[in-house]
């Protein structure tokens, strides 16, 4: 298995008390360095390229974030940037890419280590900490090289709305969420299910505030059996870990072992699928969950 990161993804900072703080990037270094320390193999990300951006994003929105390289800017109420930011961000981009090209070039799992986070990011706009897209960029890669079965399956407590919009009506990206519900972004209800040529290839499972670990077992039981439907050729994870019970920003219950178990279900669906699996951080806000949890994560791709 490859592990994707880099130091460099401390170079975004954001204004002091705020939860997407460079402090989480220092748990991927550690992470990255006892992978690394044990004989696993840890790579440098690149940046994503403006023509994989301008595939699920406008340029008008390129132009936009390219006006504030270089300095800090508010770009919506959460969200910010540094002087570092974009290529910062054009980097977490790219490794997601970068990811999901090696599951596929050599049927390895690869997981991408980086921040800012993405799935809030819409095709127009920043959002919920997110600049670009991480994981629809990889998305939309896959298919761009061919691939008519990409699913990407969101394990954040937040719905991964940006996502969700941007392949709403696409069947070659199968988009699944379970998220706290009604809460932040305020999408992700179970009756959206796609539109058009994508109708029935969104699948959201929103749970109430306070589910545990049996409650999510349950959801990804269901989700299993949607993704041995599908029969994916790629399988993305927005690795979201802030459904852990001592997460700050929500209100789950969810144990480490209990996120476990949500990598183990996974791992199993794309073996049945005889497909590559990738994964992408997004949230996860208490640094001692979130090194608990990548590690954990990390025992189940193993």
């Amino acid at each position: 298995m490859l592990l994707i990161s880099s130091k460099r993804f401390q170079e975004h900072t954001t204004p002091p008390g705020h939860p997407e703080r460079p402090e989480r990037a220092v748990v991927f270094d550690r992470v990255a360095a006892a992978w690394r320390d044990g004989g696993g193999r840890v790579v440098e990300p690149r940046a994503a390229t403006r023509d994989e951006l301008l595939r699920v994003h406008d340029a008008a929105y390129l132009e936009a974030i390219d006006a504030v390289h270089g300095r800090a800017a508010m770009l919506d109420a959460d969200t910010f940037t540094s002087p570092e930011s974009v290529d910062v961000a054009r980097l977490a981009a790219g490794a997601a890419v970068q990811a999901a090209e090696h599951a596929l070039d050599t049927g390895e799992t690869a997981f991408a280590l980086v921040r800012p986070p993405g799935h809030h990011a819409e095709r127009d706009r920043a959002m919920g900490f997110c600049l670009f897209n991480n994981v629809a960029v990889a998305a939309a890669a896959a298919v761009a090289r061919g691939l008519e079965r990409v699913a990407v399956v969101d394990i954040d407590v937040h719905h991964g709305n940006g996502t969700q919009w941007m392949f709403y009506s696409d069947p070659r990206v199968f988009y699944v969420s379970t998220h706290q519900f009604p809460f932040y972004p305020g999408t992700g209800a179970a009756d959206e299910t796609g539109a058009g040529p994508g109708k029935g290839f969104t699948l959201n499972l929103p749970l109430a505030a306070g589910a545990r670990d049996g409650d999510y077992e349950m959801a990804y039981g269901e989700i299993a059996g949607a993704l041995d439907r599908y029969a994916p050729q790629l399988l993305l994870v927005s690795a979201g870990y802030d459904a852990h019970a001592e997460d700050p920003l929500a209100s789950m219950r969810v144990t480490t072992e209990g996120y476990a178990q949500v990598v183990r279900i996974l791992v199993s669906a794309a073996r049945r699928a005889a497909c590559p699996l990738a994964l992408v951080t997004e949230g996860g806000y208490d640094l001692d969950a979130l090194a608990a949890c990548l590690e954990a994560t990390l025992r189940e791709l193993v």
